[in-house]
């Protein structure tokens, strides 16, 4: 919407302003291959290079052609990335490299292409996307049948359906240059060999590139180009708030309204959109006076916007206290060149009380050209509408302003000794004013008449008739009815806009309220049914939302009521909305005998479902004046159900990153810590058909230890992912445990003088033995791997603040400040510090694992006394069985 006439719009300047530090976008757009679009891309690319530009080239396909290679001599170019795929090594562009390089302008070729499997982007214009977000010009090329939104048409006539495409924001976020030569000259160059290798070219003349599809290309180029000069255009004139049309390209505006013959209007607007190439947009202007429209009416009203809808026009319904009023406003912020009007036959005496809507429109509003067609008038609704009472107001509205009338008479006649004439006549106004505003027009009008006769009946002499015998006092009664008739009008315009500021406030609440209910939430499921029970309670409506469940077909993801089953009918317009994006169902033009009516889930590109509403009536499910809400609930529903998808997309990569890592990892560990213990075992056997010694014996058993300490670590592991671990708990002695393990570790902790500071007076504590051995087990070796050679380590007992800590200290490098947690993460080994010399990176995470499992915890710290870790399982009061007098902390 705009600011209005010389204020800048809001959402143009919110546009402009997020372009801010962002490269410009220029792209080339072609009708076909072999128009010159890499040529004049290289050739303004060298002309801003030789302006002092830092230009490089990104990605440039030559083809082969002389001159296109010949222009790619002098420039940078950046050398493409190696990506492997199935036993074969494609090259892409190097984004990376570009943005380490970061220039001022680079070119890119083939907007469109689809990158090799395992990119980062699966599509060029996204790695585009990127280096425009890091401040980096970018020139491309395109051809329009890779159009997103012109693939369709494009195969329609060429019978070639283009697999890569680029959506239509990337067009109109750029500038475009059409890079154009006619049909014959290209053609020629096809025979030349200048596009094709010749037996290609023979064979590209007899289907693509025939002469009816180079011309049907080219105009689509032309007027695709048009359209977004005229978009940024429009966004330009808004952004700074400027007046006039600007009608570089015509834009139509037909206003329809309940009354039969819309649809003619509709037909006659796409008729002369596509005389003019214009786009259309279908308007309703919604005035206080749609509130007391029949059903007939409402209906017609929304058979009109889903047929422009179908003919591919837009719709657009504005709130305004008149009609006039409303198309105004509409056409200064369209920029419309063109309205189209109908003007039904009305009675000399209508127009003199009501006036003609056409004739004012046409004077005022200027350079536009207006379309007036005849349509017929809607009598059987005007007589529907005379005979409701609704429209003449209420019985309890009349009784209250005659009893307000009577109130205002007797409070005068008691004030009549204090009062003049002059001022109880403006004590009419009161009951004039609020009979208006609580009850209307036409009940303010009745006690305007009411309170004049009341004024002349009881106070003007003679009193107790109605006749006057004052001159003056008749001039008083005209002057009051006036006033009262003046007062009731202006207090039921203030009450109409009150209405129309309020129903706008009420839309703005709802769509407010509606979001902030389902935008928190990270369950589909329960969104789904949010969505459900919100779209039915605020349209008054049955709703039910259907997803793809199992391939393609759709399943009911929730609904307003469980018991709900869609027929045959139901199932196929459900089906037919999905594959198509349109509306389908009743109300609709597509099998109109189901029950319900169906309305995609759009997301960009993407359909997520569809969302069907139904009337408990044999009434369209949605009212016209709905419309915009029920597509503004269904815009939100579809944002919300995205994001949620995005979410699990992302859980989903994640764990398949994961896996991968910890794939590698293993295949790394496995390779290294299994094939060094049997190589050194098989050396070891070789060397006994000469001599056994102890050494080799020792070397025999020291590996083969290593080795099933590796394996039973692999296991241990995977009984731990597994959850297959069994708890056989006990009463154990802190002091003996340790004393074992360091026992059992000692071939481990080699070269290490080793202390043991565990007082015998620890409480026993309940835990697995055997687990808790294999922790010990694999902090003493990781303490002696990591150690400094010849330094001492400590194993160290403490009962402290009601839990025991049972620490392994070592003397080393440490571990890097901050990232003490990573080293529990499987297959983990932290560069940088002494944790990333050998290993496996399973140690210590089954560590953490076997503690967690018992229900202890484990830390790892730096040495506050020294260089080297600390690592420490800590034991909770509920494990530790009976009390001992705590060390006071020193």
């Amino acid at each position: 919407m705009a600011g209005g006439p010389g204020r800048p719009d809001p959402d143009a300047l919110l546009r402009t302003a997020a372009q801010e530090g962002q490269g410009q976008l220029k792209i080339f757009l072609g009708a076909a291959p072999g128009v010159g679009k890499t040529y004049e891309m290289l050739s303004e690319g060298t002309a801003r290079r030789r302006d002092g530009v830092d230009v490089v080239i990104g990605v440039v396909e030559t083809h082969g052609r002389a001159e296109t290679e010949a222009l790619t001599r002098g420039h940078e170019i950046i050398a493409r990335r190696a990506v492997p795929y199935e036993g074969r090594t494609l090259h892409e562009m190097d984004i990376d490299a570009i943005l380490a390089r970061s220039p001022r302008l680079v070119l890119v070729d083939e907007l469109a292409h689809t990158n090799a499997p395992g990119s980062r982007h699966s599509k060029r214009y996204q790695d585009v996307e990127e280096l425009l977000a890091a401040g980096i010009d970018v020139y491309s090329t395109v051809n329009i049948q890779h159009v997103e939104s012109l693939n369709d048409v494009v195969a329609s006539f060429t019978r070639v359906r283009v697999r890569e495409t680029v959506p239509d924001s990337i067009l109109e976020a750029a500038e475009i240059e059409v890079v154009d030569i006619p049909p014959d000259e290209l053609i020629e160059r096809l025979k030349a060999g200048k596009v094709y290798l010749p037996h290609e070219a023979t064979r590209a003349l007899g289907h693509f590139f025939s002469k009816s599809n180079l011309s049907a290309l080219r105009e689509l180029a032309l007027r695709r180009a048009a359209q977004a000069v005229d978009a940024r255009m429009l966004d330009d004139v808004r952004a700074l708030g400027l007046g006039g049309t600007w009608a570089g390209g015509d834009r139509i505006v037909v206003a329809i309204s309940e009354l039969p013959g819309s649809d003619g209007l509709i037909r006659a607007a796409k008729r002369v959109a596509d005389g003019l190439r214009g786009p259309w947009t279908a308007l309703f202007v919604e005035t206080p006076r749609a509130a007391s429209f029949t059903d007939a009416q409402h209906a017609r009203v929304a058979a009109a916007m889903t047929l422009a809808t179908q003919l591919g026009g837009a719709v657009a319904t504005v709130p305004a206290e008149t009609v006039v009023q409303g198309i105004g406003n509409f056409l200064l912020d369209a920029r419309a060149t063109q309205l189209v009007l109908g003007k039904s036959r009305r009675s000399r005496w209508f127009e003199l009380r009501h006036g003609s809507v056409v004739d004012r429109v046409i004077r005022d509003t200027s350079d536009v050209t207006v379309h007036v067609l005849p349509v017929a008038a809607d009598t059987k609704g005007r007589q529907r509408r005379s005979h409701r009472p609704g429209r003449w107001g209420t019985p309890f509205g009349y009784a209250m302003t005659t009893g307000m009338v009577a109130a205002v008479t007797g409070a005068a006649s008691a004030l009549f000794h204090i009062l003049d004439l002059g001022n109880v006549a403006l004590l009419y106004l009161l009951p004039v004013m609020a009979a208006a505003s609580f009850f209307g027009l036409r009940t303010g009008l009745y006690a305007g008449i009411a309170s004049s006769l009341a004024y002349n009946f009881f106070f003007l002499p003679p009193v107790g008739t109605l006749s006057i015998s004052n001159p003056e006092n008749l001039i008083s009664v005209i002057v009051l009815l006036g006033i009262a008739i003046a007062t009731s009008q202006l207090t039921a315009r203030v009450r109409a806009q009150a209405d129309l500021a309020a129903a706008s406030a009420r839309t703005n609440a709802t769509l407010a309220g509606f979001l902030r209910q389902i935008a928190g939430v990270n369950d589909p499921d329960i969104a789904a049914q949010m969505i459900c029970d919100d779209v039915g309670r605020l349209l008054a409506v049955q709703v039910i939302l259907l997803a793809p469940a199992h391939g393609t077909n759709l399943e009911i993801l929730a609904a307003s009521d469980p018991a709900y089953r869609l027929n045959t009918m139901d199932n196929a317009a459900a089906a037919w909305a999905f594959d198509t994006g349109q509306a389908a169902g009743k109300g609709s033009g597509t099998l109109a005998a189901s029950e319900w009516l169906f309305q995609p889930l759009k997301a960009g590109e993407r359909i997520l479902g569809v969302l069907g509403v139904a009337s408990d009536s044999a009434a369209n499910p949605v009212r016209a004046d709905q419309l915009p809400l029920l597509s503004s609930l269904i815009d939100q529903s579809s944002l919300v159900l995205e994001r949620l998808r995005l979410q699990a997309e992302m859980r989903d990569v994640d764990v398949v990153r994961t896996r991968d890592r910890l794939r590698a990892a293993l295949l790394s560990s496995v390779s290294h810590d299994l094939r060094t213990p049997l190589t050194a075992v098989m050396a070891a056997a070789d060397q006994l058909g000469h001599e056994v010694t102890p050494d080799l014996i020792a070397t025999i058993k020291g590996e083969s230890a290593r080795l099933n300490r590796f394996v039973s670590n692999l296991l241990d592991m995977a009984r731990v992912e597994a959850g297959a671990i069994k708890l056989n708990v006990e009463a154990i002695d802190l002091s003996d445990a340790v004393t074992g393990a360091a026992h059992d570790a000692r071939r481990a902790l080699e070269g290490h003088d080793v202390r043991l500071d565990v007082p015998p007076d620890l409480p026993l504590v309940r835990v697995d033995p055997q687990l808790l051995h294999h922790c010990l087990l694999n902090l003493l070796d990781n303490a002696g791997r990591y150690g400094d050679p010849g330094s001492e380590i400590v194993i160290e007992g403490r009962n402290r603040f009601g839990e025991i800590r049972l620490s392994v200290l070592d003397h080393g490098p440490g571990l890097p400040p901050g990232r003490e947690a990573e080293v529990f993460e499987t297959f983990t080994r932290l560069e940088g510090s002494d944790r990333a010399v050998g290993g496996t990176g399973l140690g210590l995470a089954i560590v953490k694992a076997f503690a967690e499992v018992m229900g202890m915890s484990v830390e790892a710290a730096n040495r506050p006394d020294g260089e080297g870790a600390c690592f420490a399982l800590v034991f909770p009061p509920a494990l530790i069985l009976r009390d001992t007098p705590t060390e006071s902390p020193s």
